[in-house]
């Protein structure tokens, strides 16, 4: 079913048809793929990070950035969707309530996909959340190291107040 989309913010300022079905299982379908191919790249980036191989943690860089730009271009389709979904007078909050909208079999169609999306999001900022501590614990740790190696493990601030200083040898938490 076709939807009719009055988009009177084009320079023509004409009536475009908008098969809100097709545009939204495209959508979905690009985002559902760039989601997959995320959640690959970050299981390989925390094995490297296990690992500590900082040459292939660099060698994803590239493919990261082409990721984050496919996700960015999906995140403005669904912003031009949802414009065009508000000036057609249909739910424009976001794209569940759109599809809630379309004729029974379609919204069905959608909803499952949609809702994909969402999971495959929520497992997205749990992995990068998870690779950030994992990086904070190691700069944390690095930052103990080179305080030891600034202070050469003495107990006290080497702007101390004159005194002299006990030498003694230094933990280190063996757990990083």
């Amino acid at each position: 079913m076709r939807f009719l989309a009055r988009s009177g913010d084009t320079a023509m300022n004409t009536t475009e048809d908008i098969n809100w079905e097709s545009e939204l299982a495209g959508l979905l379908s690009r985002l559902s793929a760039a989601q997959r191919e995320l959640l690959s790249l970050l299981s390989k980036k925390r094995e490297l990070i296990v690992q500590r191989d900082h040459q292939g943690l660099a060698m994803l860089a590239a493919k990261e950035g082409e990721l984050a730009a496919e996700l960015q271009a999906c995140q403005e389709r669904r912003q031009q969707l949802l414009a065009e979904a508000d000036r057609a007078g249909m739910p424009a909050a976001s794209l569940a309530e759109l599809s809630n909208v379309l004729p029974k079999r379609a919204g069905n169609e959608l909803r499952g996909p949609v809702e994909e999306a969402r999971n495959r999001a929520r497992l997205i900022r749990h992995e990068c959340l998870t690779q950030w501590v994992a990086v904070q614990r190691t700069v944390l740790h690095l930052s103990q190291i080179l305080e030891i190696i600034a202070t050469g493990g003495r107990t006290q601030p080497t702007y101390g107040n004159g005194r002299a200083l006990e030498r003694s040898g230094s933990l280190m938490d063996q757990a990083v």
